[in-house]
């Protein structure tokens, strides 16, 4: 594995600060941008050692996020841990085939996944009502059957998987939405455990990276954070312009790997 310079190890904490920043501010979609930071901005080489290395600080920072929404008695476990049990089976599945496909196949594909981020983010969401959630409401197999694919896809892609699993929990329990955040955070760390560990063992995780974008979540949560109480009321402009960013920064990746792929 290439020894990074300093310089990029200070804009690896940059890029988790821009992460953790917009996870804090929007409560969501910062992660999709973990993978194009870490291969622009810092200059990583090997997609796969990105993947590997944003799998790990992804479930890192969802484990840390857990903690705060457990306390609060915002996780329903066993929900969460039904979508997650069969989900780590799908994440291990997904990061070997990852792990098989060539650069800038996986790349192309990544981004096409985050055009499908932009535009689910861009959707006005339904307010969701406080109602209390019953265990009877809970459909076991359409928790399994979305804990597998969504965790496939987290293994293949590296990413927490969570605007998927957050409408899954929604779908298959009835429950509220604040309770599906909570409770997706312990299928994102899990799901991002697994495809850390699997590409670890194929020496495919950067460990200082790892280090050095947690660092920088960790403060750019904090000001995000903050900065959403002052921002509240315009947080749905806010999202929009994300979502835009996320959208152009797939089409870029799109072309770039395009013209790789058939140049």
């Amino acid at each position: 594995m290439p020894h990074l310079s300093a310089l990029q190890y200070v804009l690896a904490v940059v890029s988790g600060g821009v992460v953790g920043f917009t996870l804090g501010l929007l409560g969501g979609g910062g992660s999709i941008l973990a993978v194009p930071l870490l291969l622009y901005l810092v200059g990583m080489n090997d997609p796969h050692v990105v993947i590997g290395s944003t799998a790990l600080a992804v479930s890192l920072n969802a484990y840390a996020n857990l903690i705060s929404h457990a306390r609060a008695k915002h996780v329903l476990w066993k929900p969460a841990i039904g979508f997650a049990l069969p989900g780590v089976l799908g994440a291990y599945i997904g990061s070997v085939l990852g792990k098989l496909m060539p650069d800038k196949q996986l790349l192309f594909l990544f981004a096409i996944l985050m055009v499908v981020i932009a535009i689910l983010m861009l959707r006005k969401k339904r307010s969701q009502n406080e109602q209390e959630f019953r265990s009877a409401d809970v459909h076991w197999i359409r928790i399994i059957s979305a804990g597998l694919l969504v965790g496939a896809l987290s293994g293949f892609f590296g990413i927490g998987g969570g605007f998927l699993i957050v409408p899954g929990l929604i779908f298959s329990t009835g429950m509220p939405m604040i309770m599906a955040i909570g409770s997706s955070l312990f299928a994102v760390g899990t799901f991002g455990l697994t495809t850390a560990v699997s590409y670890a063992s194929s020496g495919l995780v950067d460990w200082w990276v790892v280090l050095c974008y947690v660092g920088g979540g960790i403060l750019g949560g904090v000001v995000g954070s903050l900065a959403a109480t002052k921002l509240s009321t315009k947080r749905r402009t806010l999202n929009y312009i994300f979502s835009i960013i996320i959208f152009l920064v797939a089409i870029y990746m799109i072309i770039v790997n395009w013209k790789a792929i058939h140049g």
